[in-house]
Order: structure tokens, then C-alpha cells, then sequence
């Protein structure tokens, strides 16, 4: 539209020029017609930038058809009158009007521009004087005429275009979508009457910006962003939106924004789009609700289920060991039977290992629950260290296994809870003397630095395979090889330590190649976790995304 109308502000001064020289020069002059010549060229050519700067084309293309219809009127009457071949020009101001507005309005106004220049033709004849009319006054509309050629083709995609649009609509009962016909500017020209089924308002009430206005505020740059490709050359466009619909419907009080799915498509000089539910976003959201419900349960029950089954354990098998030690101490007389007495041991062994078990699932299920509560005091770590070398000595003197402790006399006090640094230390020394081989070696090592204090139990056992890392700390989970299925355990160990760890605010990196032993590293705090007090985390038996949630700090393969 914008260019057709340039373009006949570009070129009609050529033809008005020419015929002004014809029929004016004669009669007034070579200055009038020189000035009237510059007139014709000045206002065409300002017209022409104007819309070309402003993009607006409505008020210069009323000015436009209203000094051409003088103009037009003053040629005529130069050129004969209404006998003169020129009046055959007044057909040009209707058509060039429909063909600039694109509208039958625009039309209309260029009826009643050409209208005008016939009956103002009459005020103007005793004006001009009048030349007769002649034949090769037919060059004129014959070349205006030929300025037609180049519509011919854009008529013909526009009805093409047309019948496209026509046979959407007649599809709208078949195709679950909501139909519209839209400009380059995105106003809505026509709406299928879907939208009374799918978005319960009328087609009229999306004409215009209709659309747009409903169209939700977060989701309006994506909608004029796609609106913008399709201007400059896109073949289609989905863009994903909510509408404001109305509230009338039970299922929308509350939340009338629902998502859609709209399909621009080019269809000549229009735009043709399709607008339908997007369930699949609607479903996705739903089934993401109801599983994050349900997790939530689950862990709820799943915490509870934990700490109820350890409580009910532990009184019975406090009971079994306490008679176990009865038994074995003689206190009620003596075996008639050796045997008996290896058996009793066997239980109080057995009962003594599953209390233990018991134990960690429950501090396990306190710290994810954020239950467990940490008493930080000062004490010498050394003192943690040498109760851990007491208990696990035993332990590794059965396996021939040498246990050496290289804490330096700078580690001094560490406030942290003194229970659970113990915890910490005698889980990563017991798993250190389990998977290493008979005849092996662990040693349990500290360092100052700075604000922290890192300490370390390393060992020369099987080590861990590189993909078998990230499973480390994950609850009731243990690496799987010919070596660790000779031993039992829940894989509850470094999963405690690692929640102990993050409950101080602290880190743990795990150096470890197979056959190279495994060194387990802790950093803590030495003035404590943030807070006088150590505060309850939340800590997720499920697998952590990554090593910083996880608590872990780097994990690598030693070379």
C-alpha cells in the first residue's frame, strides 16, 4: 500500500508536467507553467518522504487525492471539457484510492474526489481557456493505463490469497482452532466463530486490537516480535501465549489466563493464524504439580516410616544385648557347653552390629528432616583422633593392618560437635580398614589452615573406580566389585558423614584410583558453623545434581 502510493507520488508529476506544458503554456505563459510544474513536483515528491519517514499513510494520502482531484479538474477543463479524452482521468482517482487504501472506504472517497473534479471543472473553464479537444489527448489515460500493468499480478495473488482465506474458513468446523485473518500490523480483520466455542467471546470482539489486548503483558514483546519477522519475509511463526479470557466459566474464576498455541502464516499481503488450546503445556503442568505433591508426601512419609521402625528397634535390641552380655559374663552360671557360649557371643555380635545399623538410619533420617541437632563446644581434636585410633585399633590389628595417626600440635581446638567429628572420624576409619587388604596400612592425618582445619584418613586399599564417584554418599548404596561383595553394610556411613559435614558448614573432596587406596579429605570450620549454634539442614537422600549440593568437594582420580 505504502509503496504503490510512493510510487505515484514519484511518478505522476512526470505525466501532470507534461500535460500542464501541453494545454497551459500556450495559454499563460512559460512562467506559470514552470511555476505550476515545480508546484506539481515539490508537493508529490514531499508527500512521498513523508509517508516514507513517518510510515503513516492515511492523512497524506487524504491530502494527496484531495489536491489531485483540483488538479485533475483544472486539466480537464484546459483540455475541452467533458468531450476532452482527459475526463477519462477521473476513473484514475477511485482506482489508485482502492488500490492505496485496500479498502472498498477507500474507494468510495476516490468516487467522490472524481466526482469533484468534474463538477469543479465548470468553475474553472472561464479560468483556462479551453483548447478543443483532440485525439492524441488520448495518450494520457492510454499511459496511465500501462501503470496498471505491474497490479495485474499482485491482484491476482490477492484473490488467490482471498480464496486461501475463504477456504480456512470453511474448514474452521473441521480444524480445533480458532481462525484469523490479520494485517501486517497485527490487527485482527476477521475472526471464525470457534472463537464463541474456545474462547467464549464473539468474533467481532477480536477485531482490531482485540487480540492484543488480551493478550497477557509478559507474553506481548514474544507475540510482536513474531508479528515483526512475518513483516520482514517469515513464512510461519508459533509462539506460545496466555489469553484473558472471560470469567463466566467455573473452570477460569480465579485464573482466566489460559495458554495457547498461535500459527502465523503468510497469505500474501495478510496474515493468517491459527489459535488453539496449547493442552500439551496445560497437561505438563498438571502432572508437574501432582509429582511434586507427591514427593513431597513421599519423603514426609518416607522420614517417618525411618524414625518410627529405628525407634521400635532399638529397645528390643538394647534388651538382646544387654542379656547377651549377662549371659556371657556367667552372672547366672556357666555353660555346660562351650558351644553355647560361642553362640551367645554370636548374638550379642549380631545384635551389637544391627543396634549400629539402626543408629545411622535414624541420624540419617534426623538430618534430612532437619531434626538433627548439633551442640558445638571447643575440644582438642587430637582427643577425637586418639578415642577413634582406640576403638578402630582392635578392628585393624585383626587384619594385620597398620593404623598411624600424624596430627600436628598446631591442629589444636576445633569447635564443632565433639559427637559427631567422632562419628565422622570412626565411619572413614572403618571403612578404610574394611576395604583395604590384609597387611595395609591407614593413617589418619590434620592440618591448620588458616580459619579451617582439614583432616584426613587415607589408606593403600582397593580404591575406587573414576564413574563409580559420583554413587559416594548416596544412602543404602555401596560400590558393587569382586572385593566389596565379600562385605556387608548398608552404605550408610559416608552417606552420615556427609550430612555431619554439611551441618558444620564444611566440605569433603575424595582423592581414589583402583588400586591406588582412597584419601577421604574434610574441611571444617575451626570457629564453628555460621550462628553461635550449629542450625538443622535439610539434607536429600535422593541424588544430589551436582558436587556442591551434594557437600562434596572435588572428586578426582589420582594419577
Amino acid at each position: 500500500m505504502q509503496r504503490r502510493f510512493i510510487g505515484l507520488m514519484l511518478a505522476a508529476p512526470f505525466l501532470a508536467a507534461s500535460m500542464a506544458v501541453v494545454l497551459v503554456t500556450a495559454r499563460l505563459g512559460a512562467g506559470v507553467t514552470v511555476a505550476t510544474i515545480f508546484a506539481i513536483f515539490g508537493f508529490s515528491w514531499f508527500m512521498a518522504l513523508l509517508v516514507a519517514a513517518t510510515g503513516r499513510l492515511m492523512p497524506s494520502a487524504g491530502v494527496a487525492l484531495a489536491a489531485a482531484s483540483i488538479g485533475l479538474a483544472g486539466l480537464i477543463a484546459a483540455g475541452g471539457g467533458l468531450a476532452s479524452p482527459l475526463v477519462v482521468l477521473a476513473l484514475a482517482l477511485p482506482a489508485e484510492a482502492f488500490f492505496v487504501g485496500g479498502k472498498r472506504r477507500a474507494a468510495g472517497f476516490g468516487i467522490i474526489a472524481a466526482l469533484a473534479a468534474i463538477a469543479l471543472q465548470f468553475a474553472l473553464m472561464p479560468l483556462l481557456p479551453a483548447a478543443a479537444p483532440a485525439a492524441w489527448h488520448w495518450l494520457f489515460p492510454i499511459a496511465w493505463a500501462l501503470t496498471l500493468l505491474p497490479l495485474a499480478r499482485g491482484l491476482g495473488q490477492a484473490l488467490a490469497s482471498r480464496e486461501t482465506v475463504q477456504e480456512q474458513v470453511r474448514l474452521e468446523d473441521i480444524i480445533d482452532a480458532v481462525v484469523l485473518r490479520m494485517g501486517q500490523n497485527g490487527e485482527v480483520l476477521e475472526a471464525s466463530s470457534q472463537s464463541r466455542a474456545m474462547l467464549k467471546l464473539a468474533p467481532e470482539l477480536l477485531s482490531g486490537t482485540g487480540l492484543f489486548d488480551r493478550v497477557h503483558l509478559a507474553d506481548r514483546v514474544v507475540y510482536l516480535s513474531a508479528l515483526a519477522d512475518m513483516r520482514e519475509g517469515a513464512v510461519l511463526r508459533r509462539v506460545e501465549l496466555r489469553m484473558r479470557l472471560p470469567k463466566g466459566d467455573a473452570a477460569d474464576v480465579g485464573a482466566n489466563h489460559r495458554p495457547f498455541l498461535l500459527e502465523l502464516m503468510r497469505a500474501g499481503d495478510d496474515i493468517v493464524a491459527l489459535l488453539r488450546v496449547n493442552d500439551e503445556t496445560v497437561d505438563l503442568k498438571e502432572a508437574l504439580d501432582a509429582a511434586r505433591e507427591s514427593a513431597a508426601g513421599a519423603d514426609v512419609a518416607k522420614g517417618r516410616f525411618l524414625a518410627a521402625v529405628s525407634h521400635e528397634l532399638r529397645t528390643p535390641l538394647n534388651a538382646i544385648i544387654g542379656f547377651s552380655d549377662m549371659l556371657l559374663n556367667e552372672i547366672f552360671g556357666g555353660f555346660k557347653d562351650p558351644r553355647q557360649k560361642e553362640y551367645v557371643e554370636l548374638v550379642r555380635d549380631s545384635g551389637q552390629h544391627l543396634l549400629a545399623v539402626v543408629t545411622s538410619i535414624l541420624d540419617v533420617s534426623r538430618i534430612e528432616s532437619g531434626a538433627y541437632s548439633a551442640q558445638p563446644e571447643p575440644f582438642r581434636f587430637v582427643d577425637a583422633v586418639e578415642m577413634c585410633q582406640s576403638m578402630m585399633r582392635i578392628q585393624a590389628e585383626t587384619k594385620h593392618i597398620k593404623l598411624t595417626t600424624q596430627i600436628p600440635v598446631d591442629a589444636g581446638e576445633i569447635n564443632a560437635d565433639r559427637r559427631a567429628v567422632q562419628q565422622i572420624l570412626i565411619n572413614l576409619t572403618s571403612n578404610a580398614i574394611k576395604f583395604t587388604p590384609d597387611g595395609g596400612a591407614v593413617s589418619i592425618g590434620a592440618r591448620r589452615l588458616g580459619s579451617r582445619l582439614h583432616f584426613w584418613v587415607s589408606d593403600t586399599g582397593i580404591g575406587i573406580a573414576e564413574a563409580d564417584l559420583c554413587n559416594l554418599g548416596k544412602p543404602f548404596m555401596q560400590i558393587q566389585n569382586d572385593y566389596t561383595r565379600r562385605f556387608e553394610g548398608t552404605g550408610l556411613g559416608l552417606s552420615l558423614v556427609k550430612g555431619l559435614v554439611s551441618l558444620h558448614d564444611g566440605t569433603m573432596s575424595i582423592e581414589s584410583a583402583p588400586g591406588e587406596g582412597t584419601k577421604v579429605t574434610i574441611s571444617l570450620p575451626v570457629d564453628g558453623p555460621k550462628g553461635s549454634a550449629a542450625k538443622p539442614t535439610v539434607l536429600p537422600l535422593s541424588q544430589p545434581r551436582n558436587e556442591k549440593e551434594a557437600g562434596l568437594g572435588p572428586l578426582r582420580k589420582t594419577a
